[in-house]
């Protein structure tokens, strides 16, 4: 407790006096300020947001949690069409792309760099309050919103899964009590065409019902390979649709449904090679830099990267050729997934004050891709994965309201079916160059002369068989999840200007796994049968070499039992989450807040490349303890929007994807837990009404995160005191400035502009912060601009993002032999016409 104080004073002298001038500043107003005008009187108001922060209905300052919430015709009006682009108005909230096209999101600092489809994120998400527990479900269109939602800070108390960062809630339009449609068209660079729509209302008396779509297709990549300037990534094909429907069959019970999906089949984003790994890299005499295949070196050192649209991946014709058993991938490098949820939503009036709810989820995602991340025109890593996740989910609860206040109790059970796996090609990486070479001729702990004319070989393996050996291998993993947890909250009304919230909530996480990697047919076995069991025989098994694995078998090896075989692995594991708030209403519009909060997130098991079974190992749940003070105030006769927050995170056992030290890779991936860091900072965003026309939101979060405690295995396979390092992906300063507009121009035509501008300092994509997993800083400009009819019937608009077409990077990663960098998407721009009825 003594160190919790001492760090949260050094967070305060550190950030400044700013909340609590705020907050004076804001009561001094309170005390000074004439009474508001009638509304009526007052049309250059900020309008006030109604949110389901609570599970209930209010608007956002009454809650004293800090929220960001964005409407749907905002969204609309700048532009946002994927879950990413929530980044542009929400800064606190980043959205970077792991190697195999994994989402990996980040709240407040607050993020998991996974790589796995089957991982869940620290940052929760919702559709109508159903969640989707894996980012990937997240990367359809997002269209026909109601409004969005971002909860900062832990969430372990009221949704459906425990999340330490935060949540983000996707509401949708609703069915219509009258008949309403729309339809949108837009063209733009790269031969896009891109159409949205939607139908509402009655379907027969007490129903309605509604259906949605969006289509996204752009025919023209924006990648251009460095070598074959005719070869393009970047093409968009996906689309997604949602029929939903509202009955009230009697005056205590109605039903809201909805069936929802998207498919994608977009091109996979292509790398940037910008150096070596450690073990590789010729400047620092790596022991494998001499086998870097021919070129390799020259290439990285002739094409550094400058530009978004650079980028290069093995040609065609090559992957896809079969290599003796080594099966080449075969088909364009893109998505082929399918993504399928249901909703089911009862709400039964119990009275005047209490209802009973049931809310059932179910989710099916299908994925099969193809992507290069070699960064480079030759064979470092090219792979196809495949995998699906059934996620169904109940949760069931009572909520009323008392003379004292709002409460609520309920349980939720979720259960989650996983298959996840992948086939990687690595036929000219220097590591697999290494060991055929080794097992040919020898060298280091292999006997002069190899180990194929040597005795050991008793298989009859030729010198052909091993130089064609280890092109391909899989890795897969069966993961089956089961979540149940009880829970409570209420609100107190202890005065007319206090309300203490209090709720708790007891959760069991329980996983089972079933994986390894295997012999895709049987191209591994000539080097893991001679070299792999000579080395292992001698480093683990004191001269007694393991037995020899067959056919499509296990070629995961477990030290202690000196075998190759299934790794197997469970977790069952219990916490307490809770949230503790006291709100102090000033007066109407202007409130103070304090609140602690616990969030949970529970252990995972990663799929990964596992030469020695550790690279499967789970990691154990990790828990975040939140404190938080803020003030949310409407100022300036309602014209004025100020919302801060200091908050400071305690955190225990945050997981991370590492490494530990292989004995012939030097350094493999695995999962972590960091024993005990921190992450505090200041929190802001402000909207004035500047005029009737002119509205302008700025936010802006200053960050610092630290690892307090963790000694682990940095990417050169050596031990590291990782104590003061920062956490990936988490810059030190988040801004974003947003202007909208909107002015009649006459009777009938109005004019609408928007200008939005985000920037973020520098970050790491790793926790050792080698520079060359930099992700420097950067900011990005979009705009629109155009004309609507004030009775909304039709709208024409023309948009552009990333104006500047600034050259950026959101991620960094290792392929064991060269570093890549992932770019975002250069400037894009269009045209879009609307119309409803």
């Amino acid at each position: 407790m003594q160190t919790l104080v001492a760090t949260a004073r050094r967070a305060a002298l550190a950030l400044g006096a700013s909340l609590p001038a705020l907050m004076a500043a804001t009561f001094a107003h309170a005390q000074s300020a004439p009474p508001a005008k009638a509304a009526s009187a007052q049309p250059e108001t900020i309008e006030s947001i109604v949110v389901t922060a609570q599970r209930r209905e209010e608007t956002a300052n009454k809650i004293g949690m800090a929220i960001q919430a964005f409407r749907g015709a905002e969204l609309t009006q700048l532009h946002v069409t994927s879950t990413k682009d929530l980044s542009a108005v929400a800064p606190s909230f980043t959205v970077s792309q792991g190697y195999e096209g994994v989402p990996i999101y980040t709240l407040r600092g607050i993020g998991f760099n996974t790589i796995n489809l089957s991982a869940t994120s620290t940052v929760g998400t919702y559709t109508d309050e159903v969640a989707y527990p894996y980012p990937f479900m997240n990367t359809g269109p997002i269209f026909d919103l109601q409004r969005v939602e971002v909860l900062k800070g832990p969430q372990g108390t009221l949704y459906g899964r425990n999340a330490t960062a935060g949540l983000i809630d996707f509401i949708t339009n609703k069915p219509s009590e009258s008949f309403a449609a729309g339809a949108t068209a837009e063209i733009g660079n790269y031969q896009t065409h891109n159409f949205e729509g939607f139908v509402s209302g009655p379907l027969m008396p007490g129903v309605q019902g509604r259906l949605a779509f969006r289509t996204e297709n752009s025919d023209e990549g924006w990648q251009v390979s460095d070598t074959r300037p005719g070869d393009r990534q970047g093409r968009v094909s996906r689309y997604g649709w949602r029929a939903s429907l509202a009955a009230e069959p009697t005056s205590k019970l109605r039903i809201d449904a909805s069936f929802s999906g998207w498919h994608n089949g977009s091109d996979t984003t292509a790398a940037q090679a910008i150096g070596f790994t450690p073990n590789t890299d010729p400047a620092a005499g790596g022991a494998f830099s001499p086998f870097n295949t021919p070129g390799l070196a020259a290439y990285i050192a002739s094409h550094a990267p400058s530009s978004d649209t650079q980028a290069d991946w093995e040609p065609a014709a090559q992957r896809s050729a079969n290599v003796g058993t080594g099966t080449g991938v075969a088909g364009p490098l893109r998505e082929n997934d399918d993504f399928y949820a249901v909703k089911l939503r009862l709400d039964y009036s119990l009275g005047d004050n209490a209802k009973l709810v049931s809310l059932t989820g179910y989710n099916d995602l299908t994925r099969h891709a193809a992507f290069d991340w070699s960064g480079a025109p030759y064979e470092l890593l090219v792979q196809q994965v495949d995998g699906t996740i059934r996620s169904i989910s109940e949760d069931v609860h009572l909520e009323g309201d008392t003379r004292l206040g709002h409460w609520l109790v309920g349980g939720y059970y979720g259960h989650d079916s996983i298959t996840d796996g992948d086939r990687t090609l690595l036929g000219e990486n220097a590591n697999v160059t290494a060991i055929r070479l080794l097992t040919l001729y020898g060298g280091g702990p292999i006997p002069a002369g190899g180990l194929v004319a040597s005795p050991f070989n008793t298989f009859g393996y030729t010198a052909q068989d091993v130089a064609q050996a280890f092109r391909t291998y899989s890795d897969i993993g069966d993961l089956d999840t089961d979540t149940w947890s009880l829970f409570a909250n209420a609100d107190w009304r202890l005065t007319d200007a206090l309300k203490l919230t209090t709720g708790i909530r007891y959760t069991d996480d329980r996983q089972t796994f079933r994986g390894c990697s295997f012999a895709y047919n049987g191209n591994l076995l000539p080097t893991v049968n001679l070299f792999n069991r000579f080395l292992y025989g001698l480093v683990y098994g004191g001269g007694n070499f393991p037995a020899a694995v067959q056919p499509n078998g296990c070629v995961s090896f477990d030290p202690p039992t000196n075998s190759f075989g299934l790794v197997r692995s469970k977790l069952d594991e219990t916490n307490v989450a809770g949230r503790v708030s006291l709100d102090w209403t000033i007066k109407p519009g202007v409130l103070a807040y304090a609140a602690i909060a616990r969030g949970a997130k529970a252990g995972d098991t990663p799929i990964n490349a596992a030469n020695i079974d550790t690279s499967d190992a789970p990691a154990r749940q990790e828990l975040l303890t939140g404190y938080e003070v803020g003030v949310k105030a409407l100022l300036a006769d309602r014209r004025l929007q100020v919302n801060a927050s200091i908050f400071y995170n305690d955190y225990k056992d945050k997981q991370l994807s590492g490494y530990f030290a292989d004995p012939i890779y030097t350094a493999l991936a695995r999962l972590v837990n960091i024993p005990k860091s921190q992450a505090y900072g200041i929190d802001s965003d402000v909207t004035w009404r500047v005029t009737h026309s002119l509205t302008a939101t700025a936010s802006v979060t200053y960050l610092q995160t630290e690892v307090q405690k963790y000694v682990g295995i940095n990417a050169a396979g050596l031990p590291q005191n990782f104590a003061g390092a920062q956490f990936p992906l988490s810059p030190t300063w988040q801004t974003s400035l947003t202007l909208l507009y909107d002015h009649p121009i006459n009777d009938a035509i109005g004019l609408q502009a928007a200008l939005n501008g985000r920037y973020q300092s520098r970050s790491h994509a790793d926790l050792g912060e080698d520079p060359l997993f930099g992700i420097k800083g950067y900011g990005l400009l979009n705009a629109s601009v155009g004309i609507h009819a004030l009775n909304d019937r039709w709208e024409f608009m023309i948009w552009d993002r990333n104006i500047t077409d600034a050259y950026y990077w959101t991620a960094v990663a290792s392929n064991a032999n060269s570093v890549v960098r992932f770019p975002g998407q250069p400037t894009t721009f269009g045209a879009s016409l609307s119309f409803k009825y």
